[in-house]
């Protein structure tokens, strides 16, 4: 075998793994984080006044899911929040 393609393979098997939703844990409305950022399973449910009608995860900037279903956030680390959740730090996703 070559040296360039030892070296190759070594590279390659450093590479990491991207956690896909299915394999991340829901986030919990009791979880710490949840309940200081006021999330909620169904952003038709809550009460906070800074939510804006039609808000939801799936139009925020640190969602990267899909439409549907539950998808990682940038703000629950390691946890899949619900693409129709909500919290107080929504941030309308860039045009």
């Amino acid at each position: 075998m070559a040296a360039g393609t030892t070296a190759a393979a070594v590279v390659m098997g450093g590479l990491p793994r991207f956690a896909r939703a299915a394999d991340l844990p829901p986030v919990s409305e009791s979880d710490p984080t949840a309940k200081a950022l006021g999330y909620v399973e169904d952003a038709t449910k809550t009460t906070n006044a800074k939510y804006k009608a039609g808000d939801d995860c799936t139009n925020c900037q640190f969602y990267t899911g899909g439409a549907t279903g539950r998808g990682p956030c940038q703000l629950f680390p390691g946890k899949s929040v619900n693409a129709k959740g909500w919290c107080v730090s929504h941030t309308p996703k860039k045009a």
